[in-house]
């Protein structure tokens, strides 16, 4: 009987004993928990990491020397304006490039940009003959003048 005893003893011990690691294991579980939800927000945050060191690693891998730039040899080359054209930036050959250069260096000495929009061009005796309008627009300068070289 003592045997049994014993184990009445036991379990009633273990009853109450497992009621309070319950309870105690209980704010555990619930601190625990938070923890849990930080633990998991770190992973992403691993895994984001190794995700931009993939990319970096493989970017880093084909590595190119640089070599200078080389201009394109249609923009170097020199074309002859055109009369109208010859009126404004003068009569030398010229690249597309500075021929846009010369027209700007003009419309900035003359004031000739539009104070309320300064993209606009508006043109006078000379540049309206090369336009064919009274206001460009800056964007359009280019196009234009490509007619006016050759």
């Amino acid at each position: 009987m003592a045997k049994k005893t014993t184990a009445k003893k036991a379990t009633k011990k273990t009853a109450p004993a497992k009621k309070a690691t319950a309870k105690k294991a209980a704010p555990a579980k619930k601190a625990a928990a938070p923890k849990k939800a930080t633990a998991k927000k770190a992973a992403p945050a691993k895994k984001a990491t190794a995700k931009k060191a993939a990319p970096a690693k493989k970017a880093a891998a084909p590595k190119k020397a640089k070599t200078a730039r080389k201009p394109n040899a249609a923009f170097m080359k020199a074309l002859k304006p055109s009369p109208a054209l010859a009126e404004v930036i003068g009569n030398v050959s010229v690249p597309r490039t500075e021929a846009v250069r010369k027209i700007w260096v003009y419309i900035k000495k003359n004031n000739l940009q539009n104070p309320k929009n300064k993209r606009n061009i508006l043109a006078d005796d000379k540049l309206s003959k090369v336009f064919g309008k009274k206001e460009v627009t800056m964007f359009e300068l280019a196009g234009i003048l490509g007619k006016h070289l050759s």
